[in-house]
């Protein structure tokens, strides 16, 4: 189990590499994190294409190496962003009941990833995500958290799931951002990050992770949404400057 220690930045690595896409150059203000969708419309194929269009753009592209503890800046991607507490987590595994804004669309996907990111187990992972999301969504397995917990325990020579004695992971989401909206604000492209910490018989190693989900508001609840899986998000030190660089802005 001591080489395992080791396996979090090499599989953060590997995984990033793997995920890394071109860099979209943006002039675009910031969405407001504060509105609130607009009444729904008739649907049109305009409103597909514009939402495949949102997930697919790719994000900034950084070295493996971002994703390294390193020095803070006092720099910023601009004003904290003020994420609500839930309303809802009385017989809930994941926290709800957030307001159908996109900051409230950013933090229905902290909480639903730092919950199912605790046992650092993929398949704890995947069924958090398919209960949070709507009917035609990207498989989990094809998301970057997936490949992230699968490739950890392959690494280390772990089982491909369950608990595993003196294992243990937190996922501390710190800062985030809105890609962007389509749809009258009822679809919301989130990215969050965080520090994602595993533990292994007391010795912990820790990377900074981003992840990035389309977002659909039903009228009731943010849901992970039909059509295509978000581009993959840039991963780096929360506050760092290649944090900040990417976009990054603090969650309070």
């Amino acid at each position: 189990m001591v080489v395992a220690l080791a396996l979090v930045g090499s599989v953060v690595a590997v995984v990033v590499s793997h995920n890394v896409t071109a860099p979209t150059a943006t002039s675009a203000a910031p969405p407001d994190t504060n509105a609130k969708p607009s009444a729904p419309t008739s649907a049109t194929g305009g409103s597909t294409d514009e939402e495949h269009a949102l997930a697919a753009k790719r994000m900034l592209a950084l070295p493996a190496q971002a994703a390294e503890p390193q020095a803070l800046t006092a720099w910023t991607a601009g004003p904290p962003i003020e994420v609500p507490k839930p309303t809802t987590t009385i017989g809930q595994w994941v926290p709800g009941g957030f307001p159908d804004t996109p900051a409230g669309a950013l933090g229905q996907l902290k909480a639903l990833d730092e919950t199912t990111m605790s046992t650092a187990d993929p398949e704890v992972y995947a069924r958090g995500y398919r209960e949070s999301a709507e009917p035609g969504a990207p498989d989990p397995k094809a998301t970057g958290l997936w490949s992230l917990l699968t490739s950890l325990r392959s690494r280390a020579q772990l089982p491909t799931s369950g608990s595993v004695p003196g294992l243990t992971a937190t996922y501390e989401i710190t800062h985030g951002q809105v890609k962007g909206t389509a749809s009258g604000g009822r679809y919301v492209v989130a990215c969050v990050l965080g520090q994602f910490s595993v533990s292994i018989n007391g010795q912990v190693t820790s990377r900074g992770i981003g992840d990035c989900q389309a977002m659909r508001w039903t009228g009731s609840q943010w849901r992970i949404a039909s059509g295509t899986l978000a581009a993959p998000a840039p991963s780096a030190w929360p506050g760092s400057p290649d944090a900040v660089k990417a976009g990054y802005r603090e969650l309070v």
